[in-house]
Order: structure tokens, then C-alpha cells, then sequence
């Protein structure tokens, strides 16, 4: 082999080693920039999927969720979000506004002694009534009841007014309502039980998919937000335009339900004509020389239990 041929061959050896070295250099570079990119797009993923864990750990839920939900308003209600429910003859030259919470006992013990004597003058047209309705005993004693319930009840003043009147005092009934402690309302299944009674609510599908769905819920929150107003932070309570209207005291002594009841239904009749004046009718028993203290006219007379405003005795 000439000493040319021997040169040559030594530098293309060279050659080739540098080549190889170059090219495993560059793959070694490949190698750190793949680790690299991957190392990074693991730890994005990862402060991603921390970042979105995080965001729906933050999301409100339950009756939150209802506060944002959207706001879906029952029938027969009126106001920018519904929630003045105001029931009666539109030509009702009163109104009486009546605030209450579902798992009131009180407002239970009211509705169970003196419901009938409310929706009676509301029938007569008396008085308009606005219901107010709080939810404030579920933070006090825990649980939903009070605003499952008044859901629940929005779905029933869908229905009709009547509907909403007499499943509110099922729910206060001595048969269906619980011990302010315990959260039997937050069940939808027993408030179904409960409509079950009401004849306008009885097999009505459409309510109880309102229900069951929650369709109200919102509603129900946009009502609990009005605790507060007028300055009534307790139920029952009872207002006349700004005025607070203030029931006789039950004497603490030993009687019957039946005559609690009827004492208490006698405070609020005796708070009502105070306010309002006496019942229509309640003038008619003027003495026609018969003697007959109910009068005559029409048979409205004097109602059970009333002073014969017209006697002097």
C-alpha cells in the first residue's frame, strides 16, 4: 500500500468517526429535548388537571347551585322574581301579609287553630293575604326541610291557589308535620306523601316532577332570601302596610287542644277586627224586636264566639 493510499484511508476513517460522533451527539440532544418537552407537558397536565380539580371542588352545589340555576317562576305569583305570593279578591281593599316558615311549630299551632278562619275571610274578601315565606330554621336546626318544602309549595301554587292554601296546611297538619328537629320535609318522598292528601295535587304528574326535578328550587331560594323584610325575623308574624299586628297572649294553664284552639282562634278574629274593623255581617243582628241575636241577613249573622258589636252588654 503507497503512503498516499495509507493517508487517504486514516482520513476517512476520521471522517467516519466524526460523522458517528456527530450524529449520536445529535441523537443524545433529540433524547434531552424529548425528556424535557415531556417533563413539561407532565407537570402542565398535571397543574391542569390540579387546576380543574380544584375549580369543580370551588363549584357550588345542592341549593348553591339552585341560587344560580335558572329561575323558573309559578303561576299565580307576582313580582320581578315571583315571590310575592298574594292571594284573594283583587278588588280586596286590604292586604294582610303573613310570614312563615314550614317547619315552624308555631306556624304549625296557627295553621292548625286558625287556618280555617284565614281562608275564610279570604274567601270573603276581607283582606287580600301575602304570604311570605322564610326558610330560616334550616341553618338554626340544620337540615333543607323549609326550603324543600317550599319548592314544594311552588309547584302547588303552580297548580292554583287553592292547591298552594290547602297543601300548605297539610304540611302544618297534625298528621303530616314533624318536630321542628328533624328534617322530615328534606325528603322529596314525603312531601309526595303529604300532596297525596290534597285532592287538587292527588295523581298530578306534572307536580311531582316538579318536585322530584327541583323545578323550583331556585324560586325557593329567591323567597328564603327575603328573610328580613319588613324587619320579621320570626313566624308567625303578621303585618298590616308597615304595622306589626300583635295577638292576646295564651294564658299558661291547663286545657284542652280543642280549647287552646279555640282561644287561639278567638285572639286572632279579636287582632283582625281591631285592625280591620268587624266582619262583613257582623252588623246584621240589629234587635228586629224577635229577639234573635244572629240576625237575619242572608244567614251571615254573627260569627261563633264574636260579641254582638250592636249590644251594649
Amino acid at each position: 500500500m503507497s503512503n498516499r493510499n495509507s493517508q487517504s484511508n486514516k482520513s476517512a476513517a476520521r471522517e467516519r468517526i466524526r460523522a458517528e460522533r456527530e450524529r449520536q451527539k445529535k441523537k443524545e440532544q433529540l433524547r434531552r429535548q424529548l425528556i424535557v418537552a415531556g417533563t413539561v407537558v407532565g407537570v402542565l397536565a398535571l397543574a391542569t388537571g390540579v387546576g380543574f380539580a380544584v375549580m369543580k371542588a370551588n363549584e357550588p352545589t345542592g341549593w348553591e347551585a339552585a341560587k344560580e340555576a335558572k329561575l323558573i317562576k309559578p303561576a299565580h305569583t307576582q313580582g320581578k322574581d315571583g315571590t310575592e305570593i298574594l292571594i284573594g279578591d283583587k278588588n280586596a281593599k286590604e292586604t294582610l301579609e303573613v310570614f312563615e316558615d314550614i317547619r315552624c311549630p308555631s306556624c304549625a299551632s296557627f295553621e292548625q287553630s286558625t287556618g280555617e278562619t284565614l281562608n275564610k275571610d279570604i274567601k270573603d274578601g276581607r283582606y287580600k293575604v301575602r304570604f311570605t315565606m322564610y326558610s330560616f330554621i334550616d341553618g338554626m336546626a340544620g337540615g333543607e326541610g323549609s326550603k324543600n318544602a317550599l319548592s314544594a309549595l311552588g309547584a302547588a301554587l303552580n297548580v292554583s291557589p287553592e292547591a298552594f292554601l290547602k297543601y300548605k296546611a297539610a304540611l302544618y297538619s297534625v298528621k303530616y308535620h314533624p318536630d321542628e328537629r328533624e328534617d322530615v320535609y328534606g325528603k322529596d318522598s314525603e312531601l309526595l306523601k303529604v300532596a297525596a292528601a290534597v285532592p287538587e295535587l292527588k295523581n298530578d304528574k306534572a307536580f311531582a316532577t316538579a318536585v322530584k326535578k327541583g323545578t323550583y328550587d331556585p324560586w325557593a331560594m329567591k323567597m328564603s332570601d327575603l328573610f328580613g323584610r319588613k324587619g320579621v325575623r320570626g313566624t308567625p308574624t303578621f303585618m298590616h302596610g308597615d304595622k306589626k299586628l300583635v295577638m292576646d297572649k295564651i294564658p299558661q294553664q291547663q286545657m284542652t287542644q280543642a280549647q287552646y284552639n279555640a282561644l287561639a282562634d278567638a285572639n286572632f278574629k279579636k287582632m283582625i277586627d281591631k285592625e280591620f274593623g268587624p266582619a262583613k255581617g257582623t252588623d246584621a243582628g240589629k234587635d228586629d224586636g224577635k229577639g234573635d241575636d244572629k240576625g237575619t241577613d242572608g244567614g251571615k249573622g254573627i260569627r261563633e264566639g264574636e260579641k254582638d258589636p250592636t249590644r251594649k252588654n
